[in-house]
């Protein structure tokens, strides 16, 4: 038996498929983890959906930004982008289906020493809090009053999170915190900067280099970050290895850290 982490595949099924065969996967006995963003960019969405959610026990999902504003293009609450490539899933005939399976996606998995989530984590959560944090978003999410909580994370004003938040607003930074970030300083304070580390604002360090960060105690994968590219430390994997744009979708063995890769989708 092994596990697979395998970062952002964004819409790219023939790529996904290609790593599926390179790691020999067999569903009865191994495990895949996807690492988020499963939707967007690339050219099949729908099919990468189909496939994962087909899946079954088999795998484990954690939502991503992408994944998060599929679900709030198919309530309404933002139009899509002209670079956004997710019209295949809500013109497909299992569109509900797919869209209620991927709204019950939890934000973070939890196994062992590892802990997957999309983006990252603050400095001053714990795994522990991370997961609880976690936990209130997942709740939200497959609630009844989802709309609102995607209301609040599309349109609400960002805010630096605080254990006081309440209500919509603590959700949406939570999640925020799990899907989107980057880059932070050391008392928390988010910014939107997507591009390579060594362009970080001032002030600004990737989250991951946060001095005395409370959550270095687990190994946490995440992606998100194709700028910063793969990198596989004592307890961070980032695996988000640009398959968009041309690089690369990797896949981690866990149990070794075996790497496996194949040629990221290529615009005509």
């Amino acid at each position: 038996m092994a596990t697979y982490a395998i970062g952002d595949v964004q819409g790219c099924a023939a790529q996904l498929h290609r790593l599926i065969d390179r790691i020999d996967f067999h569903p009865d006995n191994d495990r895949l983890w996807f690492v988020g963003d499963l939707v967007n960019r690339g050219p099949d969405s729908v099919s990468v959906l189909r496939f994962v959610k087909n899946l079954g026990r088999s795998t484990s999902v954690v939502l991503g930004n992408h994944d998060l504003f599929l679900l709030a293009v198919a309530e309404g609450i933002v139009a899509l982008r002209p670079k956004d490539t997710i019209q295949d899933v809500l013109a497909a005939d299992d569109r509900k289906e797919l869209v209620d399976w991927l709204r019950r996606q939890p934000l973070h998995h939890r196994e062992g020493s590892h802990l997957m989530v999309h983006a990252g984590l603050l400095p001053q959560w714990t795994v522990e809090e991370a997961a609880q944090l976690a936990d209130e978003v997942e709740t939200a999410l497959a609630g009844a009053h989802y709309r609102d909580f995607l209301q609040e994370l599309f349109h609400g004003s960002p805010s630096t999170w605080s254990p006081s938040l309440a209500g919509n607003a603590r959700i949406a930074v939570i999640a925020r915190v799990l899907t989107r970030l980057r880059v932070c300083k050391p008392t928390g304070e988010m910014s939107s900067f997507s591009g390579p580390p060594e362009e970080a604002p001032s002030g600004y360090l990737p989250w991951f280099r946060i001095p005395n960060r409370r959550n270095s105690d687990a190994t946490i994968i995440t992606g998100h970050w194709a700028a910063l590219g793969l990198q596989l430390e004592p307890n961070h994997l980032a695996i988000d290895s640009g398959c968009v744009w041309g690089r690369q979708l990797t896949a981690v063995r866990l149990e070794d850290r075996g790497l496996f890769q194949v040629e990221g989708f290529h615009r005509q």
